[in-house]
């Protein structure tokens, strides 16, 4: 027992699964840093750029994610996990030079789409392979560590290349990043090719085999119909899936940019603000989580939203620094009660024999939320000022509070 212990624990920390828990944690850091840190203050204060043109930017970003999320399932079982990931890599590579180069927004926004391209196969091909070699009595752990990796990249990544931007340059902030994207690709270079199990091989290529023989518009609609046919959802979930990443898309250009041009902070001051919510939202997520699944979870949207949209609307109204780090922990706050309890809301209308294909769906129209968030964020910004974007924001999620009372869900919030 001892023994077969601990071959799954090695097995667990293998050569490989670091190789992929590494790629994870530093393309985060990486996405994380450019995102929300250094592009809408570069494009806006060095490029001239109005806010308009850098939601657009960040929106090419997931515009890039977003049409490949469905099928790089498809492309990981085709290519195999090294080359689907060093493919990945290479693309944020070029991605992250080419931004850290140009002067052009034309060029910018490619970069930002090449970006969303490199990094939509980071997450099937992780968590695939890693849960592959967990087997069952390992995946709630190897779970647990890739998730680990994600927020450290996530988090870190904004708050600490803070430290390197400079107040008229950036250069040392993009030598990092790009030497960042070198070690990632000479890791992808060291993954081994997918092996395929044995148990059940005939029968996979003959499944894979029958899909290509498909043409692409029918396997479309079969995937639209076999959707169709496994959902007895609320009508109203749809848009209220949308507004949830919407309301978090109208602030992904402007944070940044409120920080530095409205409030003045320094780079320290700005690193301050990111962890005053962001470790408020970890330290309450765990707890949050489990008493969704005790209570249940219209309790926690309720609070979870009202927190957020009140934290929101009177932010930008705020007239001292301690009252804005109380708004932004209440933000945070607010955050921890929403996403354990819109995860389980989402997860309780799947049925387990269709998760992967409703999952697919659903996170396509949550990627819409993120594409059209900047977008319209630069815009108020640009005509109606600072204020409007936050507000609208508050308002989307007043909204939501108001929806999520007529959506059916179960009393506890238990994910199946």
């Amino acid at each position: 027992m001892i023994l077969m212990e601990k071959w799954r624990k090695n097995r667990l920390f293998s050569p490989f699964v670091m190789e992929l828990l590494i790629i994870m944690f530093v393309v985060e850091f990486v996405k994380g840093a450019l995102l929300l840190t250094i592009l809408p203050v570069y494009m806006k204060t060095t490029l001239g750029a109005t806010t308009f043109i850098i939601g657009w930017t960040l929106a090419a970003q997931y515009i890039g994610d977003n049409v490949l999320r469905t099928p790089v399932g498809w492309i990981i079982d085709k290519l195999g996990y090294r080359t689907t990931m060093l493919t990945g890599v290479l693309l944020t590579f070029v991605s992250v030079v080419l931004i850290a180069t140009t002067s052009q927004y034309s060029w910018m926004i490619i970069g930002c789409a090449l970006l969303g391209f490199g990094t939509a196969p980071l997450w099937p091909c992780v968590i695939t392979g890693t849960t592959e070699v967990a087997g069952e009595e390992g995946k709630a752990t190897i779970m647990s560590v890739v998730y680990m990796a994600w927020l450290s990249g996530v988090g870190l990544g904004p708050v600490a290349i803070n430290f390197f931007v400079g107040e008229a340059h950036y250069s040392s902030s993009f030598r990092i990043l790009i030497g960042c994207m070198t070690v990632v690709v000479l890791v992808a270079l060291l993954l081994p090719r997918r092996q395929i199990a044995s148990s059940g091989n005939q029968t996979v290529k003959a499944d894979i085999a029958s899909r290509d023989r498909d043409p692409f518009w029918s396997r479309v609609t079969t995937y639209l119909k076999e959707v169709r046919r496994s959902m007895n959802v609320s009508p109203l979930l749809f848009p209220a899936m949308f507004a949830q990443t919407f309301a978090l898309g109208i602030l992904t250009p402007i944070l940044t940019l409120y920080a530095k041009e409205v409030l003045k902070l320094t780079s320290f001051q700005y690193s301050l603000f990111l962890i005053a919510g962001g470790a408020v939202t970890v330290i309450f997520l765990v707890p949050m989580g489990k008493m969704v699944d005790r209570i249940g979870i219209r309790p926690f949207l309720i609070i979870g939203f009202s927190l957020s949209a009140a934290a929101l609307l009177f932010f930008t109204f705020a007239k001292s620094m301690l009252l804005l780090y109380v708004l932004v922990a209440l933000l945070g706050i607010g955050y921890a009660f929403i996403i354990p309890s819109w995860n389980a809301l989402i997860a309780s209308v799947i049925p387990p024999e269709k998760r992967g294909a409703v999952w697919g769906f659903f996170l396509t129209i949550e990627g819409l939320g993120m594409i059209v968030g900047p977008i319209v964020s630069g815009k108020l910004w640009d005509v109606y000022g600072y204020h409007a974007p936050f507000v609208m924001s508050g308002s989307v999620l007043v909204l939501l509070l108001v929806l999520q009372m007529f959506i059916s869900i179960p009393k506890k919030g238990m994910v199946r």
